[in-house]
């Protein structure tokens, strides 16, 4: 045995084998723990009336959040090689469920939205799944098309395309937030792989004007903004869900009203265990908890991140590409939760991922995390094996 390999094999014996990450880990299972905490609570009064059943939402929230755990694990025991080779197939897949939701008599109707399919005593939402779908495809996108990347259309015109085809699917539901969240995930990853900077800008152009059309165009999104600009305009009416956000974030304070205390969950605040949980959050623990929570998805994006530039170190440039979607997909989501909870932004119909409410949201969260923590995995064996 040379003596090169004799020092290579000491060198990896003596240190630990690739384990998973633990700041992923520990960051999901703390927002995963607070957001049953949270739906609990946010949604007692809520389920006690309509279900006469104040634990309703929190048994179903707990059984999609051990379902997530368990599509978690699965997940990050299989390859990245797989999901790589699977990503047009889950596109289409994407796209035939995005049809099926506008097929009546199949989809479910909730709030003059057609988002979900009709599944027995559950509901799927196709679009939670259809980010996580188009990420995973983008990525082998860029791998394929790297050498292509600086011409026009090979670099970004053909997934412009595709994008439009899901945007269009999207806002016929309608689901603005989801179309929204796929576009800049999109853009973003584009960017990162290496598009020329003017052809990016160019596009990047056409998509914001394209969406500020839309929203003139349509009375029901030009109304979300103009009550998101001025929602004491009309308190009772078009602003009444951002005032009453706003209330509980006021009473909050700096350490909260106390947890299970909050008013606005009362039948104040629409949806306080799906999209305004974080504003129940506020009032409840206040400010702190506030900060923590950013903290908390901040190390996610961090560690994304981190995780994509050690698979680019380690040569596995679609894990790298990967592991900045994920990132990007599940920071700009919660981003803009939080954005519209504090009347930063316009109101999106967004969940917060692993703490809102919501089966499929939920397990389409716990699959990303899954591929974070494959990916990381699978870089640090890289890196462990040529040691």
């Amino acid at each position: 045995m040379s003596a090169t390999v004799m020092t290579g094999t000491i060198r990896a014996a003596g240190r630990a084998r690739p384990t998973w990450d633990p700041w992923l880990l520990g960051s999901t299972f703390v927002l995963l723990a607070l957001g049953v905490i949270m739906v609990y609570s946010a949604s007692v009064a809520y389920a006690d009336r309509e279900m006469h059943n104040s634990a309703y939402f929190l048994v179903r929230h707990a059984s999609y959040t051990l379902l997530g755990l368990i599509l978690m694990a699965f997940v990050m025991r299989t390859r990245v090689r797989w999901w790589e080779k699977s990503g047009p197939l889950l596109l289409l897949l994407g796209i035939i469920s995005l049809v099926v939701v506008l097929m009546p008599g199949i989809s479910a109707h909730v709030n003059g939205s057609s988002r979900w399919i009709k599944l027995g005593i559950v509901n799927l939402q196709p679009s939670e799944f259809m980010k996580l779908f188009m990420v995973i495809y983008v990525a082998g996108y860029l791998v394929r098309k790297q050498e292509s990347l600086k011409n026009f259309t090979q670099g970004i015109v053909m997934v412009s395309l595709v994008l439009a085809v899901i945007g269009t699917l999207l806002l016929l539901e309608p689901d603005m937030g989801s179309m929204v969240v796929i576009t800049l995930t999109v853009f973003a990853m584009l960017f990162l792989g290496g598009v020329r900077f003017w052809h990016f800008m160019v596009v990047l152009a056409l998509g914001l004007g394209g969406m500020v059309l839309l929203t003139i165009i349509s009375p029901y999104r030009m109304g979300r903004v103009t009550s998101f600009l001025d929602p004491w305009a009309d308190p009772f009416d078009t602003g009444f869900q951002l005032v009453q956000a706003l209330i509980a974030f006021g009473r909050g304070e700096w350490l909260g009203v106390g947890l299970g205390a909050s008013i606005q969950k009362l039948f104040y605040l629409p949806a306080a265990h799906t999209d305004f949980v974080f504003a129940v959050m506020a009032e409840e623990l206040g400010l702190i908890a506030v900060l923590a929570m950013m903290v908390v998805f901040g190390i996610v994006i961090v560690r994304a991140f981190a995780i994509a530039h050690q698979a680019e170190a380690a040569g596995q440039l679609y894990s790298a590409r990967l592991a900045q979607g994920l990132g990007l997909l599940l920071g700009s989501q919660a981003m803009i939760n939080m954005g519209v909870n504090m009347g930063l932004l316009p109101t999106k119909g967004l969940t917060l991922p692993f703490v809102s409410y919501g089966g499929s949201s939920m397990l389409a969260s716990c699959m990303a995390m899954g591929l974070l923590l494959l990916i990381g995995r699978e870089a640090r064996a890289a890196s462990w094996g040529k040691s």
